[in-house]
């Protein structure tokens, strides 16, 4: 059953996080025991069965101990157009493949995304490029920075 994200027991291990959209999903990557998230890749396939056949690539290569879905919601925490299908998403990850997933509030994350590229002198016109995957990064690392483990020094 997917569960919205409470603090658990420490965990081992690597973690993928995902940017859920209906065009392109932000994926990112981190390690439990480093406490570091890096962007990983975009999948920006319209066909239901080729974006589960990327995510199942992704998967089998990283063999996550968890699985993150930002949850979309509007500023003041509630549903937002594509809450349902965020869930629905995960849901479907949990089943197909039998990882555990956990959702993780994603607000402001594009935004922030988007400003820290502009930070970066990535020029705007590369933003749509690699936004998604810096939100699924940022996400990753709140819960990473939330949910630390005893395994990483102070």
């Amino acid at each position: 059953m997917v569960t919205t994200v409470l603090p658990p027991a420490p965990l081992a291990g690597t973690i993928l996080a995902f940017d859920f959209g209906t065009r392109r999903i932000g994926v990112a990557v981190g390690e439990a025991a480093t406490g570091l998230a890096h962007p990983l890749a975009t999948i920006a396939v319209l066909r239901r069965e080729e974006r589960f056949a990327a995510i199942g690539r992704l998967i089998d290569e990283w063999r996550p101990a968890l699985v993150l879905i930002g949850l979309p919601t509007h500023a003041d925490g509630t549903k937002h157009e594509l809450t349902t299908s965020a869930q629905r998403f995960a849901r479907q990850l949990e089943g197909r493949f039998g990882v555990a997933v956990m959702l993780a509030d994603e607000r402001f994350t594009t935004h922030a995304a988007t400003e820290a590229l502009a930070a970066a002198g990535v020029k705007a016109r590369k933003h749509r490029d690699v936004r998604d995957r810096v939100a699924a990064q940022l996400i990753l690392q709140a819960y990473l920075d939330e949910h630390g483990t005893n395994e990483r020094t102070p």
